[in-house]
């Protein structure tokens, strides 16, 4: 499982030009799902997402994490993040999971967010989206758990 953060001051998700999901201040995720990603792995990205201290505290350090500031979650299905590279110009995406079992696990990722008491707001799964983000930094880190590095 890989995912994008970016930390934004704001982000939208649209379909078919209707917004279906916005938050102000937080993260946008770019989530990734492999075949051999599991449960575990999605509690395990969202618990260090959650955790991530990458917020300015009284001193501008990066001390603070999503609860802290009341910040939110946007996160958007992303299978592309599997596109493997490294052969010609044409990637490969035979690592990305099927949709039949990707969809429970994206479900699980948001479920696990929410648990830690986040607002979690999503893309559409299969969906061509146009998302919108404000980058604030920008900080952008890539969170992933699995044996799915190239």
């Amino acid at each position: 499982m890989k995912a994008v953060v970016q930390r934004v001051s704001s982000a939208s998700v649209s379909v078919e030009g209707v917004c279906i999901g916005s938050i102000g201040r937080g993260f946008m995720v770019l989530l990734g799902i492999w075949q051999d990603d599991t449960e575990e792995n999605c509690r395990w990205v969202a618990d260090k997402i959650a955790s991530l201290r990458v917020f300015g505290d009284e001193q501008d350090k990066l001390n603070l994490a999503l609860a802290d500031v009341g910040g939110a979650v946007l996160v958007v299905p992303n299978f592309t993040l599997a596109g493997d590279c490294r052969k010609g110009a044409r990637p490969s995406f035979i690592k990305a999971e099927r949709p039949e079992r990707a969809i429970p696990l994206f479900e699980s990722f948001k479920r696990h967010l929410r648990e830690k008491g986040l607002q979690v707001e999503s893309g559409a799964f299969g969906a061509y989206m146009e998302v919108a983000l404000v980058n604030d930094g920008p900080i952008t880190l890539i969170v992933e758990k699995g044996d799915n590095a190239f």
